[in-house]
């Protein structure tokens, strides 16, 4: 029988480095949409709508944030925002690693808050 060398080993089995906070990250969506005619406030109701609705949870009033496992999940959440956009305002998508947001700093008043915590997740290996 064939030895395997350790090329085909790790091959195999994914490596727990897969997972660090280098890899995983939080995708900010900040946007500044009109809302002084009846239709530009349906069309920026709506977008927020849409990032809730996408699994984002709301970190200001017109900043959304969501925990991607990944580049390729953050890249394809990016192309779902970009089918919602509104025609008229300005949107922002900034993608931070987790190992970044650690180092977030949250004020709620004078009243420091700890940054946000990555989901639990079940790794199955």
């Amino acid at each position: 029988m064939k030895r395997q060398s350790k090329k085909d080993k790790s091959a195999k089995w994914p490596r727990a480095t897969s997972m660090s906070g280098f890899r995983m990250m939080w995708l900010y969506v900040m946007f500044d949409l009109p809302t002084v005619t009846k239709k530009e406030r349906k069309s920026a109701a709506r977008f927020r709508k849409d990032l809730l609705d996408l699994g984002f949870q709301m970190a200001q009033y017109s900043v959304y944030m969501r925990f991607c496992d990944g580049k390729v999940t953050a890249e394809t959440y990016i192309g779902k925002i970009e089918q919602a956009l509104p025609n008229q305002g300005r949107v922002h998508i900034l993608t931070v690693t987790d190992k970044q947001i650690e180092n977030a700093r949250i004020f709620i008043g004078t009243r420091q808050e700890r940054s946000p915590k990555n989901p639990d997740q079940l790794v199955l290996l």
